[in-house]
């Protein structure tokens, strides 16, 4: 009992302090989980002396922590917003992964001097793009819809292929031959892939038709069923030897997209359960990490590896891939540069290690440095990059803030709407808004005072709004008030049934 009253004490205090990191990330422009990363350094054995270096159950982990990133990844994602990405995002998954680890191969073996073995490691493992840093990193910079879809669906489908190819690559590492050479590799890939959106697609509707048709006791029960469900789909998808983590990412956006019960309170749980997940998971790979190891020949290899897939490799596989979709070259721009790595490629570099290949120790260190490097240099100059390709008005993502509050059980949603100091709203009657059809606002809120609405009632600065709408208008609510903070006229009308 002593010992679990410890952790008891311990894990809730490293969460509060990783919580009020995140405060402090948001302000320095840098992804909260690299700061996670150095606490779980601190805590480990060159700091306060805990000690974790069990390869095994690091992967384990890792996985699990990875499935409900993904799972939160999918239950938030709207499938209006990723549908016009969504072949871009299947191409930059799949032979974007193959053309950066072919070439990350060669820079590996002929520029890094890693035997060719440790280099086809070395690409397959950091190959992904990581769908903790993509989701906490984008989600706080404005950028057009179809961008930022395929930045997301890249981040949650890549995970898969990238799983398979460096389960395969460790094989070889410890001299194991796989079935059929490289034509069976790739066949097995290309498989499991499939089969994993597939399950995911046949659980997804299923959940779907379950949960709306079954009443449960208590409305927090909603969320955790849908979690649950969503897990269950990497869990049947491993026993059948196809893509769990394609599964899980899928099923989730299934669940997500398909109005169940109180489906906000779902989104609300599931984003706080991947925040823990992220939390947990950064921190125990700082653990794992042992900065005793680390020389300055690890540093510079794994600085120069950034450089390489941030100026060279990235670049190449975004132009290959978004040729086909007639993309503008802005926007490729920034898709090579917002390429961002988190946790993905740690946690394949214990594939290595659990397995005992040779050298895995320093590929781990490698990739360790390299994610630090290569998230702290991008990480923070996304805004600005977007800026400076004229890809978002920087007034557009802070105009207005959207927040939904459920009222499913009055097939409702009431939004809160807050009006910041660049609102185009400022100045205007309420009576001259376009809302969509059966939408009232109920109620304004300034400062410490509120009052009804009223058609006379005219918006100031920091005003909040509390909206009823029916839940088949949610999307017309949000494009609304969207289009008249992008610059759009206040009263024009632009209405369309759902």
């Amino acid at each position: 009992m002593d010992a679990i009253n410890f952790v008891m004490l311990i894990a809730p205090l490293v969460t509060l302090v990783a919580i009020g990191g995140v405060r402090v990330g948001s302000r320095l422009g840098l992804p909260a989980l690299l700061l996670f990363l150095f606490f779980g350094m601190v805590l480990g054995e060159s700091g306060f002396g805990f000690q974790f270096d069990d390869a095994t159950i690091a992967q384990g982990l890792g996985y699990a922590a990875l499935v409900l990133i993904l799972a939160e990844g999918g239950l938030t994602t709207r499938w209006e917003d990723i549908r016009p990405a969504i072949g871009l995002a299947t191409v930059l998954a799949t032979v974007g992964v193959v053309i950066t680890i072919g070439l990350m191969t060669v820079i590996g073996h002929y520029a890094l001097g890693f035997p060719l073995v440790l280099a086809l490691l070395f690409g397959a493992v950091n190959a992904g793009t990581d769908a903790a840093a993509v989701f906490s990193v984008l989600r706080g910079v404005p950028l057009p819809g179809r961008l930022r879809a395929a930045l997301e669906g890249e981040s949650g489908l890549n995970d898969a292929p990238t799983v398979l190819i460096v389960t395969a690559a460790t094989a070889v590492a410890v001299g194991e031959q796989p079935a059929g050479g490289i034509a069976g590799v790739a066949g097995m890939v290309v498989v499991q892939f499939a089969g994993g959106i597939l399950l995911g697609v046949l659980f997804g509707f299923l959940g779907v038709f379950v949960l709306r048709r079954i009443a449960l006791p208590a409305a927090g029960l909603y969320p955790l069923a849908a979690l649950s469900w969503s897990v269950l789909a990497y869990g049947v998808a491993t026993q059948i030897s196809v893509s769990g983590f394609a599964a899980v990412y899928i099923c989730a956006m299934v669940l997500g997209n398909g109005r169940l019960p109180h489906r906000h309170a779902t989104q609300a749980f599931a984003e706080g359960t991947g925040w823990i997940a992220q939390i947990g998971l950064f921190v125990m790979l700082g653990l794992l990490a042992s900065p005793s190891r680390i020389t300055w020949d690890t540093v510079l290899t794994g600085v120069v590896a950034g450089l390489f897939l941030t100026f060279v490799v990235r670049p190449i596989a975004v132009v290959a891939c978004a040729v086909w979709f007639r993309l503008p070259w802005r926007e490729q721009l920034f898709l090579s540069w917002a390429g961002l790595r988190g946790a993905v490629p740690i946690i394949l570099a214990t594939v290595p290690m659990a397995a005992q290949a040779d050298s895995a120790d320093a590929l781990f260190d490698v990739v360790l440095v390299f994610v630090i490097v290569y998230t702290a240099l991008q990480a923070p100059s996304l805004p600005w990059v977007a800026r400076r390709l004229g890809l978002v008005d920087a007034e557009a993502g802070t105009a207005v803030q959207i927040e939904p509050a459920p009222m499913d059980e009055q097939r409702a949603d009431l939004f809160k709407i807050t009006l910041t100091e660049e609102s185009r709203f400022t100045g205007v009657p309420l009576r001259t808004l376009d809302l969509p059809p059966d939408t009232v606002i109920a109620l304004v809120m300034r400062g410490r005072t509120c009052f009804p609405a009223q058609e006379a009632t005219v918006l100031h600065r920091g005003d909040q709004l509390l909206v009823v709408a029916p839940c088949e208008q949610e999307g017309a609510v949000q494009r609304y008030f969207t289009d008249v903070a992008a610059g759009e006229p206040v009263s024009e009308p632009r209405h369309r049934p759902e």
